[in-house]
């Protein structure tokens, strides 16, 4: 049979869809192209906003659309919030909660034989990690590991907790085994991520857990680089930064979620820091690593936020000079403590300040990326850009800037896919690329 898989939201969940396409192939399925036609579509949703949930309706009824007599299958955040009125918005014929994605194939077996198994239960007081893992990845260079799943935050926006429940971390040894085998298939860098990242170990009571994580992966052979998915400010303390920087490994690259530079504001979000806290953590690591890329996320309109609390984080993220900020217009999740809140602010204001963030961000990451014009640059290679004026191969330093090499005359691009290349940086190819120097 053929089965089809759609992926909306974060990165753990693109991991998850990762794993259980590998479970349907060895499950004797033929994973094939969305919009080609297929026996099964299983989509994994989302459900981190209103708009998240709206999407996770529409894919689940376009491939309904698609093919009448296809098993369509929800699984995931969308499901885990609400599984009844997921089948009632979309007619999902099946219904798989974000702790039974282990079990998919033998879930799918038994409807196919008759027997519907209920596959939604309650994640609240799940206190063990659904192992799931890669086989392969399509991605040669780098893959992205989840290595823990729940949130105990509670942020007053956010229905995580609900539907991923508290935090639970995966076993070290089975991380690196799985790292292990994709280092023996080529891979070179490794993208650690799960919900809450910061809270790895917390569970078992392990203090210092992500760090004595990142120092086992740090020993493995052919791992070349580790990236850190989204953390927490707070972990960043002088100590955690002066240990990551002794491991040549580790990529100077953080994502410190922020979401406001306003403290009146984070503290109704219930964030548990402020902005002078959050400055000093970014102040840690740059003192720790040389020109590190800094990124955050923001939300913009978050209820009662005030034009004076608006420009006291525009104000704020000046001062920081982030490399990247994903910015985000308030969305109200039903759910959630601030859907409730008073004040909540126009989509005509939200729309305009989120511009004028945007503005800024776009500013503020061309002058990162030209800060490395005139420096040496080490760059994984991963993809081919045809121009007119040549062939270059594309990639990221450990900061995540993109830079473009040239592929001299007469090689090719396998000569180059997948290798780590030093070279001067001259220049900007084009907006967003920062172009090397070739070696002669």
């Amino acid at each position: 049979m053929r089965a089809a898989f759609h992926t909306l939201g974060c990165k753990v969940n693109t991991y998850e869809t990762d794993a259980m396409e590998q479970m349907m192939r060895d499950g004797g399925y033929e994973i094939v192209p969305f919009d080609k036609g297929a026996d099964v579509y299983i989509i994994n949703t989302c459900s981190v906003t209103n708009m998240a949930d709206h999407k996770s309706r529409q894919m689940l009824r376009r491939a309904r659309k698609m093919n009448p007599n296809a098993v369509v299958v929800a699984v995931g955040c969308y499901v885990q919030a609400d599984p009844k009125k997921a089948v009632q918005d979309t007619g999902a014929d099946l219904v798989i909660g974000n702790n039974k994605k282990k079990d998919l194939v033998a879930i799918l077996d038994d409807y196919l034989e008759g027997r519907k198994t209920d596959a939604v239960v309650d994640i609240g007081d799940e206190k063990a990690y659904e192992e799931l893992e890669l086989g392969t990845v399509t991605d040669h260079t780098r893959a992205y590991i989840k290595v823990q799943d729940g949130c105990n935050q509670f942020c007053s926006y956010c229905i995580i907790p609900y539907t991923r429940g508290r935090i639970r971390s995966r076993r070290a040894d089975d991380v690196e085994e799985e790292i292990r085998r994709l280092a023996e298939d080529g891979i070179k860098e490794v993208v650690l991520t799960g919900i809450h990242l910061s809270s790895y170990g917390k569970d078992w009571e392990e203090e210092d857990g992500l760090l004595h994580l990142i120092e086992r992966i740090h020993e493995i052979q052919g791992i070349e680089r580790i990236r850190l998915g989204s953390l927490e400010p707070r972990i960043v303390t002088r100590e955690f930064a002066e240990a990551l920087g002794k491991l040549d490994k580790i990529c100077p690259h953080f994502h410190l979620s922020l979401q406001s530079g306003c403290d009146a504001v984070l503290k109704r979000m219930n964030r548990h820091y402020t902005t002078g806290e959050y400055l000093r953590r970014c102040e840690i690591l740059r003192s720790v690593f040389a020109n590190p890329a800094i990124t955050t996320d923001v939300i913009v309109g978050f209820p009662g936020e005030t034009e004076e609390e608006f420009e006291q984080t525009r104000e704020f993220l000046e001062q920081v000079k982030f490399y990247e900020m994903h910015i985000f217009k308030y969305s109200p999740r039903k759910g959630t403590r601030a859907a409730g809140m008073e004040n909540q602010v126009l989509e005509a204001v939200k729309t305009k300040r989120s511009n004028r963030l945007l503005q800024m961000e776009k500013r503020l990451s061309d002058e990162y990326r030209k800060s490395f014009i005139g420096t040496e640059m080490t760059i994984l290679l991963e993809s081919i850009l045809h121009t007119e004026e040549g062939d270059y191969m594309l990639g990221h330093s450990k900061e995540y800037v993109k830079a473009a090499y040239p592929i001299p005359k007469g090689k090719t691009e396998e000569e180059y896919s997948n290798r780590m290349v030093k070279a001067k940086a001259v220049g900007m190819l084009t907006e967003g690329i920062v172009l090397l120097k070739h070696a002669e």
